[in-house]
C-alpha cells in the first residue's frame, strides 16, 4: 500500500520543482527587462548633468549627515535631490554622474587578517582620493563593503562598473588580490579593458585549494538508498 502513494508523492514533487524552475526563468526574464534602457535625445549618458551650486551646497549638507566611512549611504537623498533638480525625473547621465568604477574592499575580519586595510590603502594611494571620494577625472571612488561571501578567497574587492552605463552594468568580484594586483585591475578598467574576474591567483581554480586538490580525489560513494518501489 506504501508503494502507490510513494510514486504518488515523487510525481507531486517533480511537479513542485518544475514550477520552481518556471518560476525563477520568469524572475530573471523580468529582472532583464527592467535593467534595460534606451538612449533618446534627452535621456542619454552623453548628456553632461552635474548639481547646481545651490544644490551642491544641499548635497554637501546630505552627506555632512552620515559617518565618514558611511557617506555611500546618502545616495537615496541626493538621487532625489537631483530628481528635484531635473524637474521630477532621472536621466541616466545623472545616476551615472557618481563615477564609472565604484572600488569596494571587503573589510570583514576573514579580509582583514589577510591584508585588506594593505589593499585599500594602495588604491587610495594610486588614485589619490581618500575614502568615499570620487578621482577629478570621474572615473573611480573607493569604498568599503561587509562580507561578499567570498572569505574562503580573502582579501577581495567587488568594483561596480558603471562604464556602459546603467544599461550595461555589472558588479565584478576580483578575489586573492595583492596591493599590487589592484592597482593593476584599475589600470586595467582605466585603459577600457575588463579584468579576469574571480581568484587573481593563478595556481588556485575558482575556491579550490592553491596548487590543487590533495585530497578527496575521485567521486564519493552514494549513500544507500531502499528502492521504494521494490
Amino acid at each position: 500500500m506504501f508503494a502507490p502513494a510513494a510514486r504518488l508523492a515523487s510525481k507531486r514533487l517533480l511537479e513542485i520543482r518544475q514550477l520552481f524552475r518556471q518560476s525563477q526563468q520568469t524572475s530573471r526574464s523580468f529582472s532583464t527587462a527592467l535593467n534595460y534602457h534606451i538612449d533618446s535625445p534627452d535621456n542619454n549618458p552623453e548628456i553632461p548633468w552635474e548639481f547646481s551650486d545651490v544644490n551642491k551646497e544641499k548635497a554637501k549638507e546630505i552627506m555632512s549627515h552620515y559617518p565618514s566611512n558611511y557617506k555611500q549611504s546618502a545616495v537615496i537623498p541626493l538621487l532625489d535631490l537631483a530628481q528635484q533638480q531635473h524637474g521630477g525625473w532621472l536621466p541616466v547621465s545623472a545616476m551615472n554622474a557618481v563615477g564609472k568604477h565604484h572600488l569596494l574592499v571587503c573589510g570583514t575580519s576573514p579580509c582583514m587578517i589577510r591584508g585588506s586595510r594593505e589593499i585599500e590603502e594602495a588604491l587610495l594611494n594610486h588614485l589619490g582620493v581618500k575614502r568615499n571620494e570620487v578621482t577629478k577625472d570621474g572615473m573611480f571612488s573607493v569604498g568599503e563593503m561587509e562580507c561578499m561571501g567570498c572569505c574562503v578567497n580573502a582579501p577581495m574587492i567587488a568594483v561596480a562598473d558603471y562604464s556602459n552605463g546603467s544599461e550595461g552594468y555589472t558588479y565584478n568580484y576580483y578575489e586573492d588580490v595583492t596591493p599590487k594586483r589592484v592597482v593593476e585591475i584599475v589600470e586595467m578598467l582605466r585603459r577600457g579593458e575588463k579584468p579576469p574576474v574571480g581568484t587573481q591567483n593563478p595556481r588556485r581554480i575558482r575556491s579550490g585549494p592553491e596548487g590543487g586538490n590533495t585530497t578527496l580525489l575521485s567521486e564519493p560513494n552514494p549513500p544507500p538508498c531502499r528502492d521504494l518501489d521494490a
